[in-house]
């Protein structure tokens, strides 16, 4: 059976799960493998939906990855009314061009791979965003739904610091317990040797 597009995919999640947002992102690449941008507080029962679907039965998660979106700035130029006094010492209106930049919060984001052993069909790609990259860096777990997402969770969690709500056994995987930051994110500084070595500052 043939693997629905994603825009199909999207409206049948969207009909099978009340208040799910979807969002199609586009990939331009030559792969042009699109992915589904999934709101987090359906994250679990988007997932089940996916997986029991009797068209998709998306029963094989292969890969969950992190990524880190780092804070950015919008520049834009605006028009504005503002009163300037002229080479004649008069005071007027007149409209001029000012510059303002925004700051656009950051995010992390878990990537999930899905394939259809039964159907044999994929991949569909599903993503899920945090609030920021902070302090709400919560996602729901999706190891529940898909088995072999524990591991890779939990090197999203260790390398990220996506914190999945739910998983059976959430803690570092690859850095020691007593190791602070983490080594994936834009803005990471590795710490120095002596730390790297013993995890204690001399």
């Amino acid at each position: 059976m043939a693997l629905p597009s994603p825009e199909e995919i999207k409206t049948l999640l969207e009909t099978g799960v009340p208040g799910l947002r979807v969002t199609v992102l586009a990939n331009g690449s030559p792969s042009a493998q699109h992915s589904l941008l999934i709101d987090r507080e359906h994250g679990c029962a988007a997932a089940e939906f996916l997986r029991d679907h009797a068209e998709l039965r998306l029963d094989f998660c292969s890969n969950v990855t992190g990524v880190d979106w780092p804070d950015t700035e919008t520049t834009e130029k605006v028009k504005v009314k503002k009163v300037v006094t002229g080479a004649d010492g008069v005071e007027q209106e007149q409209e001029v061009e000012e510059t303002r930049k925004t700051k656009v919060p950051g995010y992390l984001e878990a990537v999930y791979h899905l394939f259809s052993m039964t159907q044999k069909h994929g991949p569909v790609v599903v993503r899920m965003r945090t609030a920021n990259r902070t302090d709400d860096t919560h996602l729901p777990s999706l190891t529940p739904v898909w088995r072999s997402a524990e591991f890779q969770e939990r090197e999203a969690f260790d390398l990220f610091g996506i914190v999945f709500d739910g998983h059976p056994d959430l803690r570092r995987i690859l850095m020691w317990d007593g190791f602070v930051d983490y080594p994936m994110r834009k803005d990471y500084v590795p710490p120095a040797d002596d730390i790297l070595i013993t995890g204690v500052k001399a």
